[in-house]
């Protein structure tokens, strides 16, 4: 085989995270802070702003949308569609803010019984670029802690 026709292994994988926790709710709440609106404005969000829209439609195909203010007064708009679900194990969707829409990345959420707690293992892959996903790995530890604290509630 030629060099050029020979596959390129030099191609960039893209950037990724992966960040785990272990909650003290069982994996149903865990789940449930994910899928019920009610609850993910109580955490989302990497700092004190404010969630001003949570809209979920938990299913193969449907959608999920969400918008919060940072407490620098930024607005954030992000949606995806639900690519996987299943109930009180995994999500994953599509994720894409409203101001880059070329960016869509993949996040996977899974949640795994602990004990009388749960591990969660957040999976946010196909980052355009390493700096994009320093910015996630900031905004998701911020949420993952708000959520700890929700679900000791």
């Amino acid at each position: 085989m030629s060099a050029a026709a020979q596959p390129s292994s030099s191609v960039a994988a893209k950037p990724s995270l992966t960040l785990k926790r272990r909650l003290n709710a069982p994996p149903e709440a865990v789940y449930a802070a994910w899928t019920d609106p009610k609850k993910l404005v109580h955490w989302f969000g990497p700092d004190q702003g404010p969630v001003t829209k949570a809209e979920t439609d938990v299913r193969v195909g449907g959608r999920f949308h969400v918008v919060f203010n940072t407490e620098d007064g930024e607005e954030h708009d992000v949606s995806g569609i639900y690519r996987d679900v299943v109930p009180n194990e995994k999500l994953q969707f599509t994720w894409a803010w409203r101001t880059m829409p070329e960016r869509e990345s993949l996040v996977t959420i899974l949640v795994k019984p602990d004990g009388d707690g749960a591990l969660l293992t957040l999976i946010h892959e196909q980052f355009f670029d390493e700096p994009a996903r320093d910015r996630h790995e900031w905004g998701w530890g911020g949420s993952l802690a708000k959520l700890e604290k929700a679900l000791a509630r």
